[in-house]
């Protein structure tokens, strides 16, 4: 049986690497399609030193005409199932109205991310990650099928062009189809990367097309983790220990048993389940237990406790990860201005409930489950149920919401530890309650910020951020030298130019909390901090806030530019009515340049009406705007529902929020009008899934400032502070 700290320390190894050759790229199967595995250099920075890189995708085409692209990223609502596909498109100048798409099963050798190193969807790297390697992926089968073409037709492959899925040569007006060439094809001629299509000559990539997975999301046909019913499935739902790191005592199961439908009751060292025949049984049985827990030592802890020592924590000297000129030579006189900054424990909440169905039998087991790294899920499973990981086999579902909580396999483990209780198939459901209260958090996160200024000039920056180092846990290789690469993502690069600048980390682990990946999580605490933080600078110099951005950005003219262009678009300077203000932030998070002013009203009693977002965007080569769009406009509600009401609190070990009525979000009547405005560009595409969200937070804060003179540190928002008699 393995207990909490061992499913919490679970550490796996590095994902499998190999080299590209162009000889057996190709391979068939039954004579009826051609499959293509491209075993392409996936990382520039790795092939420059020689290093084994991972290997790519496979490209499916059928003696039909259909293509299928198998997807090496998980769709959660991003978008990225179209989006993929559409870059394999664009190159193979496959006809988009025959492209399906396909989950990719576990194996990193092939489906392995190049930026983050192992088969995983996050940190909003999906298009940047693959966009030369899919295209490279296309440009080869597309060769390949114009030289097995030319070998046909006996011309040089110079007179044939592609176009929708067919090889044309102009001279005859001969077309041969793709699916009448896949027994032809052999390996492309080229020895070295492909050349690949200018930007001007893309008939793909750039428009707004259809979804490929809405047909299905709309008519009811999409499957979804929590939509799997293998034959002869049982339900069940838990009851985890509600502090971490407790255990079960004792499980009074009379009443629960005695129930019409409840099968089973299954009890381990830190979690109860009860199986039904139904969820509704499950549910009622579960209801009915008398759990008795041992709290174990983490009983006494509280969100008081966590704090205190998290701002101990942050007077300690930190790790440095920036130190240019002499910041604390330029800090030690003169006027300084010093703030500090807190942002709370974060939930993912996401709309589809944690969930997974297993069936363990002794010769394997098969996983039906929504995850963002299918090669740990599988691993889990093997480690929990003693199998090979060859005999585990994972089935990928769409996702209803991941926000980093699925980049965790904690959920899996547990699943696979009742599972192995189970005779036959089991769906395992957490209740809402049970997700929020043992969520792995975004982490709290404590900064303190100084600068100086001389002529309206920034002359000298210090930031310590403190916080918990998720990549300590979940990538040690990312912690170095007492550096979370994410704690410091947006700190260590501030974009503004200022000649002394010291940035520091300061790890302070909290007790009792499990921390994780959470939509934008270290850029959003830390553009928070900047952007608010350089809002009071700007303020206390009485300059315009854009105004004084722009200043500091000679060598940023990307961030410069949709600084210009939200001004603009946002009416910046036109008046507005009493107790309303409009706030600003800009960042580079995740390659994409990206301003946004929030417009909002304070009222009275401290309460906010949000009136107009505005967001003007660089995000590089855009493969489909209406996705962008979507998914900033989706990702600027999530900031805002946070910045507003997100908080994960503590008394005695527990957490207080358990579901929609005390963990709040944003609902439609709240939301304002967002205008979204894309820069056209042809520099590399930029990260998008969690830039919304790490905009959104700091421009409220600011628009706050703005309406009612308060410039508060803390987020959610205090509506004590704002209230009119609190005002200074």
């Amino acid at each position: 049986m393995m207990t909490v700290s061992e499913r919490n320390a679970v550490v796996f190894p590095p994902a499998p690497t190999t080299r590209f050759t162009r000889r057996g790229l190709f391979s068939w199967t039954t004579g009826a399609a051609l499959c293509v595995a491209l075993q392409l250099p996936l990382a520039s920075r790795a092939i420059a030193q020689g290093q084994p890189v991972p290997a790519s995708a496979f490209i499916k085409i059928e003696r039909s005409g259909a293509i299928t692209f198998v997807i090496p990223q998980v769709e959660m609502g991003q978008g990225i199932y179209t989006a993929l596909a559409m870059v394999l498109a664009e190159e193979l100048d496959a006809d988009w109205s025959r492209v399906q798409i396909e989950h990719a099963p576990p194996n990193a050798a092939l489906y392995g991310n190049p930026l983050l190193g192992e088969q995983i969807t996050g940190g909003s790297s999906s298009v940047r990650a693959f966009f030369v390697p899919l295209r490279q992926a296309g440009a080869l089968v597309r060769i390949s099928l114009i030289e097995a073409a030319a070998r046909q037709l006996k011309v040089s492959p110079a007179m044939l062009r592609t176009e929708s899925s067919e090889v044309i040569h102009d001279a005859s007006g001969r077309r041969i189809a793709y699916g009448d060439l896949i027994s032809l094809v052999a390996a492309p001629s080229v020895e070295a990367a492909p050349p690949l299509k200018s930007p001007k000559d893309f008939r793909i990539i750039g428009k707004p097309l259809k979804r490929l997975d809405t047909p299905d999301k709309t008519n009811g046909a999409a499957k979804y983790g929590i939509d799997a019913l293998p034959p002869g499935v049982k339900f069940a739902t838990l009851a985890l220990t509600p502090v971490l790191g407790g255990k079960v005592v004792r499980v009074d199961d009379r009443n629960a048993v005695a129930l019409p439908g409840v099968r089973q009751v299954v009890v381990l060292e830190d979690v109860v389940a009860v199986v039904g025949d139904h969820m509704w049984a499950a549910k009622r049985g579960l209801e009915a237990l008398n759990i008795e827990w041992d709290d174990g030592p983490n009983g006494g802890v509280s969100s008081a406790l966590i704090w205190d020592k998290l701002r101990a924590a942050s007077h300690r000297d930190g790790a440095v990860a920036r130190d240019d000129g002499d910041a604390a030579r330029a800090l030690s006189d003169g006027d300084v201005l010093t703030r500090e900054f807190e942002m709370p424990f974060l939930a993912h909440a996401c709309m589809e409930p944690l969930n997974c169905t297993l069936d363990v039998r002794q010769d394997g087991t098969d996983v039906w489950v929504g995850t963002q790294i299918i090669g740990r899920a599988r691993d889990i499973v093997a480690k929990v149920t003693a199998l090979p990981v060859e005999r585990v086999r994972i089935h990928q579902h769409l996702i209803g919401g991941g926000f980093g909580r699925r980049l965790d396999v904690d959920m899996i483990g547990t699943a696979a530890r009742i599972a192995r209780q189970v005779d036959g198939p089991v769906k395992i459901v957490w209740s809402r309650e049970e997700d929020i209260r043992n969520d792995y958090y975004r982490p709290a996160y404590h900064d303190i910020l100084s600068a100086k200024v001389a002529d309206k000039r920034l002359v000298a920056w210090k930031h310590k951020v403190s916080g918990a180092a998720i990549t300590a846990r979940f990538a040690p290789g990312w912690f170095k030298d007492g550096l979370d690469s994410d704690g410091i993502d947006g700190a260590k690069d501030v974009a503004y130019e200022v000649p002394n600048v010291r940035v520091e980390f300061v790890r302070e682990e909290p007790p009792a909390v499990m921390t994780g990946w959470w939509r934008g999580v270290g850029p959003n605490n830390n553009v928070f901090a900047i952007e608010s933080f350089i809002d009071e600078v700007a303020h206390s110099v009485a300059v315009d806030p854009i105004e004084f951005r722009i200043a500091h950005l000679g060598k940023t003219p990307r961030l410069r530019a949709v600084l210009e262009l939200v001004r603009e678009k946002s009416d910046w300077s036109a008046p507005l009515p009493d107790d309303c203000g409009r706030g600003v932030a800009a960042q580079t998070a995740f390659g994409s340049f990206i301003a946004t002013v929030v417009e909002c009203a304070v009222n009275d009693f401290g309460e906010i009406a949000l009136r107009r977002v505005t967001s003007c965007v660089d995000a590089g080569i855009v493969i489909n705007p209406d996705t962008v769009i979507a998914q900033l406009q989706g990702g600027l509600i999530y900031g805002l529902t946070a910045g507003l009401y997100g908080e994960i609190t503590l008394e005695n070990g527990r957490v207080h929020q358990s579901n929609f009525n005390n963990y709040r979000i944003l609902r439609i009547n709240e939301v304002p009008r967002i205008d979204v405005h894309l820069i056209p560009s042809a520099d590399p595409p930029g990260g998008i899934g969690e830039t919304g969200t790490t905009a959104s937070i700091a421009a409220l804060r600011n628009a706050i400032y703005d309406a009612s003179g308060v410039a508060l540190h803390r987020m959610p928002v205090d509506r004590s502070l704002l209230a009119k008699g609190a005002r200074s």
